[in-house]
């Protein structure tokens, strides 16, 4: 019996689905991978294709099977387009060799590909840098020197903490109208997240991609940083330094489909649309337009796996985030399905093809770094996403609570907070089936047409009573949401955590990329750390809140427990308690009612420490929570039991005190 199913029981009916799937996982090894070869043996495309110095000059090769000729252009041939052919070897490679110093560290080039009467330009399928002329849009390849090696100093970083992450996107990272750059966010934006206690950054938008506004999701150049931020040593300078103060970095990796365009994106490469895709309807995403790899081409494996295997190699990155499996998953991508029920997840509209790909990946992401760590973007639940790839699963360690933002957008948008349900809340916190990245907001949630949470509560109020000697109910009533929320969705909502840059301080408004539709503005594509360090406003308490909450986690080891135990819920009163790892979180989200010696039981018959609570004059609160200690034996009460002054719209933590 696979060991899914001893783990997930409900899946026995499912039982000869989950056995087609290993069979094919195991078939699709035997076909890539010769006796005794490893995935991690077989995903070296990179150290083949592109550009490579030797001893007496440089060699380039392509993979295209479809053309009838290759040619290299670029300034050493004074972009004559035919001078310098590639020779045709087997299996649809190319190859040329240059001598000498034909070609230098950053030699602009670009292919040129001819199919029957066609000639295409393009760049190079393993570009390690695109570069686009500002003045006329064109983009073009600059050759890099991969004998020159990083002088990396992180070889004995080592962080096996769960996942406290720290979403950004680079070019975000100022509060300038521009774009920033990779060793701007290392010296200014890795220090702030250092102090905010968090030990994962997870970097959005590194491939490199043509269109700013995309948000770094329509990917051109797989085996390219980008080159908006900076060159790929500063990239390294980034992560190199991320790691000297103990923090882990992720990729945003986008395998789940890629950019149409031809010339600065690997799209009709050798002149035949299923060179990496699928031909015809399937090969086009109908609602992102991109196109769909065929994952069930060994090629394309080759190309995607060594891609994984690069960006760990070459960079450093500790793990991924895998963009868009959802659509991946399915042949309609998931679109409009409820997943309401098992049967969903095993049908003829499951990808059984992009199952193998990802059980792939994840079996040779461990191969590289058995510490790495991968996370799912699914939203639709997929049973075994976390579970290991031998036992049925496809072997990511969490998938993202996408749920949880949606619960908390249609509260904000659709009910008054005091006719919110706590058990309602309590069950999307709580349900899941695998480890969970659990958040309040990422970007999506505040991408142009949508704005941040704190936004919802407070909207134009933000923009003039934000100061600290100013009182409205309505930032009054969001600062206590905004803290209260997160708090809830951390302490209960999962195994790891997830912040977007500059939410963990109440960044307002949304985010919106220079486009021509709005002037190509830079106006909300920046993040305002001044709001933050400006002492005379109220941002300054909700980044001393997010601070302590996350220092409070991690001191806790608060995701040692899978679930919070659930202590005590009054639905008219809106109070609910819960513990885990030792913490004991209360919530009164009435928005008027305080309650005075408000009994809650407890596990242990200790004393309580108060640790914070969201009502501390340093959060901006009142300062109506007292923290001394209180006692859990009272002789009134049956069992343990503290009995709190609970104000309206707060949250406490407590800690039972060792004596």
């Amino acid at each position: 019996m696979l060991g899914i199913l001893k783990t997930h029981p409900e899946l026995r009916p499912y039982e000869s689905d989950l056995k087609l799937r290993m069979d094919l996982y195991r078939a699709k090894k035997r076909q890539l991978l010769p006796r005794g070869k490893t995935l991690n043996s077989f995903a070296n495309a990179h150290k083949y294709f592109g550009f490579h110095r030797l001893k007496d000059g440089w060699v380039y090769r392509e993979w295209a099977p479809g053309a009838d000729q290759v040619f290299l252009t670029g300034d050493f041939n004074d972009w004559h387009w035919i001078d310098t052919p590639l020779e045709r070897l087997d299996n649809g490679c190319w190859e040329v060799f240059l001598p000498g110093d034909t070609l230098h560290h950053g030699s602009k080039v670009m292919t040129i590909v001819k199919n029957g009467d066609h000639l295409s330009q393009h760049l190079p399928l393993y570009t390690r840098r695109a570069v686009q002329d500002w003045q006329t849009g064109s983009w073009c390849c600059e050759v890099q020197d991969d004998t020159e090696k990083y002088p990396w100093t992180d070889k004995d970083f080592v962080l096996d903490e769960p996942p406290l992450i720290y979403e950004a996107h680079v070019g975000m990272a100022t509060e300038e109208y521009r774009t920033a750059t990779y060793t701007e966010f290392a010296d200014n934006v890795l220090p702030h997240v250092k102090d905010g206690g968090y030990n994962t950054v997870q970097l959005m938008a590194i491939m490199e991609h043509p269109f700013y506004a995309s948000f770094g999701y329509q990917v051109s150049n797989f085996y390219a940083p980008s080159s908006r931020f900076g060159t790929p040593d500063e990239l390294r300078y980034l992560i190199n330094k991320a790691h000297e103060m103990g923090i882990r970095v992720l990729l945003d990796v986008v395998h789940s489909h890629a950019c149409p365009n031809t010339l600065e994106g690997i799209n009709l490469f050798d002149g035949t649309s299923y060179q990496f895709f699928h031909e015809g309807g399937r090969g086009d995403h109908s609602a992102w337009g991109t196109k769909c790899f065929n994952y069930d081409k060994p090629e394309v494996l080759h190309f995607l796996l060594s891609n994984l295997k690069y960006w760990m190699e070459e960079f450093h990155f500790d793990g991924f985030r895998f963009d868009g499996v959802t659509s991946m998953l399915y042949h309609d991508h998931g679109l409009g399905v409820a997943f309401s029920s098992l049967d969903t997840y095993f049908t003829m509209n499951t990808d059984v093809e992009s199952v193998t790909y990802l059980q792939l990946a994840n079996e040779l992401i461990r191969q590289v770094n058995p510490r790495a760590l991968t996370i799912a973007e699914d939203m639709s639940g997929m049973p075994g996403m976390c579970e290991p790839v031998k036992d049925g699963g496809i072997g990511f360690d969490y998938r993202l609570g996408m749920g949880l933002p949606d619960l908390w957008i249609r509260l904000a948008k659709d009910y008054r907070d005091e006719d919110w349900r706590l058990d309602m809340i309590w069950k999307e916190l709580t349900f899941r089936n695998a480890p969970t990245i659990a958040y309040v907001e990422s970007h999506d949630q505040a991408l142009v047409g949508d704005k941040t949470m704190i936004f919802r509560f407070a909207d134009a109020a933000m923009y003039d009573q934000m100061e600290k000697d100013t009182h409205t109910l309505v930032i009054d009533r969001a600062i206590a949401l905004h803290k209260m929320i997160r708090l809830l969705t951390l302490a209960a909502g999962g195994t790891g955590y997830l912040n977007f840059m500059g939410n963990e301080f109440g960044h307002p408004e949304w985010i919106d990329f220079p486009r021509p539709g709005n002037n190509n503005s830079y106006h909300y594509c920046r993040r305002q750390w001044s709001l933050m360090k400006n002492p005379n406003l109220k941002y300054q308490y909700l980044n001393k809140f997010d601070q302590d909450m996350i220092r409070t986690a991690r001191d806790a080891h608060l995701f040692s427990e899978a679930y919070p135990e659930l202590r005590w819920i009054h639905e008219d009163q809106h109070v609910i308690a819960f513990e885990r790892a030792g913490l004991l979180f209360v919530f009164n989200f009435d928005p008027v009612n305080s309650y005075t010696d408000y009994p809650i039981p407890v596990s242990q018959a200790k004393d309580y420490q108060v640790l914070f609570s969201t009502d501390d004059y340093w959060y901006g609160g009142f300062g109506r929570v007292h923290h001394d200690r209180v006692s859990a034996l009272d002789p009134e009460l049956e069992g343990p039991h503290v009995r709190l002054y609970l104000p309206s719209r707060t949250a406490t933590v407590l800690k039972a005190v060792e004596d």
